[in-house]
């Protein structure tokens, strides 16, 4: 039977590094020891994957692996931050030298996409999850953060919405290629790290969309102490969104679906074109959906009520990954 130390050696032990990674000592001891830019602030961001949860425990390992990752990175994308690092605990059952593989193809794959390094962790067996902390850099006082939100200021969303709902809905009625754009919005997310540097210096305020428009706004709304109004009828919708759920249904997924991991910022009106114009050399849209009002509370959305994602108490929008 392979102990844990070998798959780790097989598995998750890149080649070193070395300082040009800021590692100067990665995966193999008890701790790794890393070397961050001087003028920087550590970013640090932690999610767990769990199976039948927040992904289906029969999804490819390739995808679960890429999924894994991609949502504590979408983290950082919020923050504007460069990410540099990256732990990862594993719990599995014994599923095989070639599932792993596989899981470890869509981690790796990621982390060469985003420049992270995979620099420690751990494997053990048990149910199906995956803990993933990220670490990335900053410029001193150059953070997104969710609280400097202003009236006047627009909101606006990076690329389109409802893609993670809709790609749920289409696997709980057994669409399986991964290719599909909504399947591939849901289990295949990208985080949006360049856009999040792109916007530090114009942003006043920025989430990442992963428990739904609705949800994550409301977080950026409390914490700047502010309110909103909200074109419903500007949504940027997934591609493939309408024809797989019709009109309401993809107006709800847009709102309150999750697992979008879209950048959801605010902007005063006067960065607006330039925040637009660096983030089309990225070849991503930037749409307005409102602006923040002095007034609390939302406005604009009628008589919807979504909770968007949560593990305790009211239930999701979505019906989660079941």
């Amino acid at each position: 039977m392979t102990s844990e130390f070998e798959l780790i050696a097989r598995h998750f032990t890149p080649a070193a590094p070395g300082s040009r990674a800021g590692v100067a000592l990665g995966v193999g001891d008890d701790c790794a020891l890393l070397i961050p830019h001087p003028g920087s602030r550590l970013a640090v961001s932690v999610d767990t994957s769990v199976a039948e949860v927040h992904f289906p425990g029969t999804a490819p390992a390739v995808a679960i692996g890429h999924r894994a990752l991609a949502v504590s990175l979408s983290d950082l994308a919020a923050m504007g931050a460069e990410s540099r690092w990256c732990l990862m605990a594993l719990a599995m059952a014994n599923t095989g030298d070639t599932w792993l593989s596989e899981f470890a193809r869509g981690f790796h794959d990621l982390c060469a996409a985003t420049g992270t390094t995979l620099v420690g962790g751990d494997v053990t067996r048990g149910e199906l999850a995956i803990g993933v902390t990220v670490m990335g850099e900053v410029p001193e006082g150059q953070a997104l953060t969710r609280s400097g939100a202003r009236p006047g200021d627009h909101l606006a969303v990076t690329g389109a919405l409802g893609g993670g709902a809709g790609g749920l809905a289409l696997w709980q009625h057994g669409e399986r290629d991964i290719q599909h754009p909504l399947l591939a919005r849901y289990l295949l997310p990208q985080p949006r790290l360049d856009a999040g540097q792109a916007l530090r210096g114009l942003a006043t305020a920025a989430i990442d969309i992963s428990d739904g428009l609705l949800a994550d706004l409301g977080h950026v709304l409390a914490a700047s102490g502010v309110g909103a109004r909200i074109d419903v009828d500007a949504l940027p919708l997934a591609e493939g969104l309408l024809e797989a759920l019709g009109p309401d249904r993809a107006r709800q997924a847009a709102l309150g679906g999750g697992d979008d991991y879209e950048l959801l910022v605010s902007l005063p009106a006067e960065a607006m074109a330039e925040a637009t114009r660096r983030l089309a050399g990225l070849g991503l849209a930037l749409t307005s959906l409102g602006t923040v009002t002095a007034e609390l509370g939302l406005s604009g959305v009628g008589d919807t009520v979504l909770h968007g994602w949560q593990h305790f108490g009211v239930a999701n929008a979505t019906g989660g990954a079941t």
